[in-house]
């Protein structure tokens, strides 16, 4: 109720009918003896005391799923559930190369892939609602704990046509922020791209409303402008497409450094840690995968 503001997707979420959600809450009211909800049409408001009693209840829910994994933690590495948030521009690249190497490896793992948002996945991670994220760092919480496990370059990609000395270097304050097609707000890539080529707050070109990166390097492919491309996402977006054409930008290149993040209260560290492992050893190898590519085309 609290994330929802409203009854029938409450409701929807716990499995439970709208009318059986109400009656529980009047009874917890009861219980409680206080009002937690303030009923409006339409809409749902918690009080001052419900907002408290909901940050507790998601403080109590959080230490009983690591009392959970604490008891799973006992048996061995990566064994049983475990819900793993990815952010939309690492996702597509790197999870179907991840996947077959932790199925081998840890094949009593039942693991549970969510794809969103960095602000959404943090969110997830604090309330317990995920174990772990995979996503740019640095994680600002108190409650999460991280480590690094691979840099990844931003190169730019333009439409072969584009007249541009072979193995030049460019630097990032020569881009024009007008042809520059970026994702949606709401994306971390946009913004680190953004701050990177030190456009904060620069005019862009009219955006096309693009919330995966696949549609951006299309539209680059087909005439329409420019991007930033991480280089994890190299093989998958450009490949051989000869309509387009990828340059580095100049030292030091700019880049975003992708980690495995989890709640400091939890107890599978050791889980996370093979985890990493396995996500370190995948992505360094398509990184090299895509510099051997380039020096052959050199």
């Amino acid at each position: 109720m609290s994330r929802h503001r409203h009854f029938r997707r409450a409701a929807e979420e716990c499995s439970v009918t709208q009318p059986a959600l109400s009656m529980q809450m009047q009874e917890f009211e009861a219980l409680l003896g206080t009002v937690l909800i303030e009923r409006r049409r339409g809409d749902v408001q918690l009080t001052e005391m419900g907002q408290e009693i909901a940050r507790r209840a998601r403080e109590i829910l959080v230490a009983a799923r690591d009392l959970v994994e604490y008891a799973r933690s006992r048996q061995e590495i990566l064994s049983g559930p475990l819900q793993l948030g990815i952010i939309p521009s690492v996702a597509p690249y790197i999870l179907p190369r991840i996947l077959p190497e932790i199925t081998e490896a840890y094949p009593a793992l039942s693991l549970n892939v969510r794809e969103t948002l960095s602000a959404s996945l943090l969110d997830e991670l604090v309330s317990g609602r995920v174990d772990a994220v995979l996503m740019s760092l640095p994680i600002d919480h108190p409650d999460v704990e991280s480590v690094p496990l691979f840099d990844d370059a931003f190169l730019l990609a333009m439409p072969a046509s584009e007249d541009v000395p072979a193995h030049q270097r460019l630097q990032p304050e020569a881009l024009d922020p007008k042809r520059l097609l970026l994702l949606e707000e709401g994306h971390c890539l946009r913004e680190q791209a953004l701050a990177f080529c030190g456009m904060s707050g620069a005019p862009q070109r009219q955006q096309f409303g693009a919330s995966s990166l696949a549609t951006i390097v299309q539209l680059v492919a087909n005439g329409f402008g420019l991007t930033l491309v991480p280089e994890i996402a190299v093989p998958v977006e450009v490949g051989q497409d000869s309509r387009i054409r990828l340059v580095r930008f100049a030292d030091p290149q700019p880049y975003r450094t992708i980690g495995l993040g989890w709640r400091r209260s939890s107890s599978r560290r050791r889980d996370f840690e093979a985890l990493a492992a396995v996500i370190r050893q995948v992505a360094g190898q398509i990184l090299s995968d895509v510099k051997q590519r380039e020096r052959e085309a050199a």
